[in-house]
């Protein structure tokens, strides 16, 4: 076995685009991977034998634990929790347990620094049914280019048809303002300014909390506030 095991980027084909909220005026989404990409990549890093993956019940949390062998025969872990699926509970729970362990790993986690994907409802196929409005098209990542430090600085997203409906090229400043909030994060009220910020741009408080896996927008601090921040000043106003 090698002495390095590189976990590669996510091609644009193993990445999937869901909606996470509808309004009147457009969608936001949220880019994600599924069990399937996690599996293929620990094979190709790793090799058939050398993973494994195990899941236990904390209380009525469901765990799951992915553990690679290194260079000297040893198993490593990374563990996280799972959230039960409506349709089938502890199915989905451990699904969603093992895609979180993964990206303790490091596979996927270059999608926790994309923009935040606005929609406008004319590109979206929103439509009202009843009370509520829908959105009716379906959405892939054409193309996605990363920096050197693996942070996503090109992202394309096309619909069923394949017209391009949002693309986002990241201009030379992104890094310097990234590395400016990072520094200019302590000492600041990072639930006043990530409100600001929503307002701004019309990404609702769901789609951020389901991006970055916490319960409420109070939740997001130090490091995290850093790249939700990044990520929303990457974003254009609702307008």
């Amino acid at each position: 076995m090698e002495k390095c095991n590189k976990i590669r980027a996510l091609r644009a084909d193993e990445i999937e685009c869901r909606v996470a909220k509808v309004t009147e005026k457009g969608v936001s989404l949220l880019l994600y991977k599924d069990a399937r990409v996690d599996q293929n990549i620990l094979d190709e890093a790793f090799g058939l034998y050398n993973w494994k993956r195990e899941h236990v019940f904390m209380g009525d949390a469901l765990f799951c634990t992915v553990s690679v062998r290194d260079s000297d025969g040893n198993w490593v872990g990374k563990q996280d929790v799972g959230t039960p699926s409506y349709a089938e509970p502890v199915k989905g729970a451990a699904s969603d347990a093992f895609k979180r362990a993964c990206f303790n790993l490091g596979i996927g986690r270059e999608l926790y620094t994309a923009p935040f994907i606005w929609i406008p409802a004319g590109k979206a196929g929103v439509e009202k049914e009843k009370d509520k409005y829908v959105a009716k098209g379906r959405f892939r990542v054409s193309k996605i280019g990363y920096d050197a430090k693996r942070a996503i600085n090109e992202l394309h997203i096309v619909d069923a048809s394949g017209a391009e409906v949002y693309a986002y090229k990241a201009a030379k400043k992104d890094a310097a303002d990234g590395a400016a909030e990072k520094a200019g994060s302590m000492g600041r009220e990072p639930e006043k300014e990530l409100r600001m910020e929503l307002q701004r741009t019309g990404i609702s408080e769901e789609a951020v909390c389901s991006r970055y896996h916490v319960a409420d927008i109070s939740e997001i601090k130090g490091e995290l506030y850093g790249r939700a921040m990044a990520a929303l000043r990457k974003t254009k106003d609702a307008a």
